[in-house]
């Protein structure tokens, strides 16, 4: 198939391939900060193709592994509330909470409904006006103008029984965030094509010069891979710091204006907490003062829950890139995608999820 077959086209991946092997002279760790990268190097086996001494560290780019354990159990406490319909992404449904998960209450009875756009969820509200609707919107900022969109429609047609439980996240500041770790592993990062389709790379420019590290904004395929792991390492041994662009295709330096000035509209940048790393300063999204009627978490009063993650779950360590998935002694024991203890084990883009599938019993 056009514009896909020309991204996995094995003469091209050769040839990239040893272009890495010729121009690498010593051991690199290069972060691919999105979790569709993860997902595809682990599936195609790219990270075998490269030489040993190109250590691939898989990043918190998996929207579903990241959202914090508190805003699981804040859907869960919303969810099972009279009279509401609670609206998610299908792959939000098996994220563990504390106590349970939103598949386990669907199944208990609760009104539970997997939808592909928040703007589904904002129909329903229309549909449904004697009944509570309420839409989980997580994700970096790919899904977030859309998440916007709905609560600017919401609040120009004045639906008052739609709200929000809002947890988007930014890139840039848990990129900064990972540098600024003591535990610091990273020498160069594969930048997220698709925020970047949205957000564009400009953000990126200061973070390169300041930390004196190459980011590759990169893509999907296997031959994007390669390219940007290509373009990253020649980086480092020729000791340049800039962005690059290898994701051409889509992403442009200023990236979706009209998206970006609809989330500025919408949105305040706020302190969020993310799962197994913690709390990363100005790296969450939240419902400015003009949205607050559609806020859930001010709707249904869980604000205050703040729960602790487990402490037999290595994903924070997985997400950081200082364990791989089956360095974790939970790994395809007590964890697994039907009997998950994080949400890398139950997100497709979870790095947990990506091992498990296809090197596990590499690791038995």
């Amino acid at each position: 198939m056009k514009y896909l077959d020309e991204y996995r086209e094995p003469d091209t991946v050769k040839t990239l391939t040893g272009a890495i092997k010729a121009v690498t002279t010593q051991p690199w760790n290069i972060m691919e900060v999105c979790g569709g990268q993860t997902h595809s190097i682990i599936k195609y086996g790219i990270d075998q193709l490269l030489p040993d001494t190109i250590n691939l560290i898989h990043g918190p780019g998996c929207p579903v592994c990241v959202t914090p354990l508190a805003y699981i159990d804040k859907a869960l406490a919303i969810a099972v509330q009279p009279g509401v319909i609670f609206c998610s992404f299908g792959d939000m449904l098996r994220v563990p909470g504390s106590q349970h998960d939103l598949l386990g209450l669907k199944a208990q009875g609760a009104d539970i409904r997997i939808v592909y756009s928040p703007l589904d969820a904002l129909n329903l509200a229309r549909q449904h006006p004697e009944k509570q609707v309420v839409f989980l919107g997580v994700g970096f900022e790919t899904t977030a103008p859309v998440t916007a969109l709905a609560a600017y429609q919401a609040k120009q047609a004045q639906v008052e029984n739609f709200s929000l439980l809002i947890c988007h996240v930014r890139v840039p500041p848990v990129m900064q965030a990972l540098l600024n770790s003591p535990d610091n592993q990273v020498q160069g990062f594969l930048g997220a094509g698709h925020v970047c389709s949205i957000m564009g790379y400009h953000e990126y420019i200061p973070l390169s010069a300041h930390y004196q590290i190459p980011i590759v904004i990169t893509g999907f395929e296997p031959v994007d891979i390669l390219h940007g792991l290509y373009l990253c390492i020649k980086q480092l041994e020729e000791h340049r710091y800039d962005v690059e662009n290898q994701y051409t295709r889509v992403v442009n330096e200023q990236g979706n204006r009209p998206a970006q000035q609809l989330m500025q509209q919408v949105f305040d940048v706020v302190d969020r907490s993310w799962r197994g790393l913690g709390e990363i300063a100005a790296s969450g999204l939240a419902l400015n003062s003009e949205y607050a009627q559609w806020d859930a978490e001010q709707r249904f009063a869980v604000t205050a829950i703040n729960t602790q993650e487990a402490a037999d779950c290595h994903s924070g360590e997985i997400l950081q890139g200082l364990i791989k998935p089956a360095q974790c002694p939970q790994f395809g024991e007590r964890c697994t995608p039907e009997h998950p203890l994080g949400a890398t084990m139950v997100s497709s883009e979870g790095a947990c999820a990506a091992y498990y599938r296809y090197r596990r019993y590499q690791h038995a």
